[in-house]
């Protein structure tokens, strides 16, 4: 089980890593646009746009990354002062019976979406835009399974958490 756990979140920390590096092309893009049309009078659409593509991509597949470094949102009234054993079963509950549900769920629902975008080749409404909108919305059920693996590595350690004599 630790093995898993590990090999997920190495996973899922490549991904986030690798995803961090668009942040900066976004503020530069975006830096980009606003000198072009500021300073020159100059704008494209589908530069436009492709800052709105790296926003979706950031957000979509550093999810799994933000839940394994336990920086996702948390009503954290209770759950700081918890025992570590006691927080591995609210981890645990969580996981099996909202987390996982939700990945699962998601990735259900935007399958047919994501096939018929990519059915379409569907690209920008805009004229000038960027041809790749099916793309973008096939990083919904992309977001599903990073959401999924890294669930189960979180249920996995508060498995191990819980059945451990020495709680970590």
């Amino acid at each position: 089980m630790q093995k898993l756990c590990d090999t997920i979140d190495a996973f899922n920390e490549h991904i986030g890593r690798i995803i961090a590096w668009l942040v900066l092309a976004m503020v530069f893009i975006t830096f980009l646009v606003v000198v072009l049309r500021y300073g020159f009078n100059f704008g494209r659409i589908a530069l436009q746009e492709s800052t709105t593509y790296l926003h979706a991509f950031i957000f979509m597949l550093a999810g799994a990354y933000t839940l394994k470094h336990n920086e996702h949102v948390r009503v954290d009234i209770f759950y700081q002062s918890m025992s570590n054993k006691n927080k591995a079963k609210v981890d645990l509950f969580g996981t099996l019976f909202l987390l996982l549900p939700f990945a699962i769920f998601i990735f259900w629902v935007s399958f047919d979406y994501v096939i018929n975008s990519w059915k379409l080749l569907e690209g920008s409404r805009e004229a000038g835009g960027l041809p790749f909108i099916y793309i973008l919305k096939t990083l919904i059920p992309i977001m599903a399974v990073l959401l999924f693996l890294q669930a189960i590595s979180l249920a996995g350690r508060a498995w191990l958490n819980l059945t451990s004599p020495n709680p970590s």
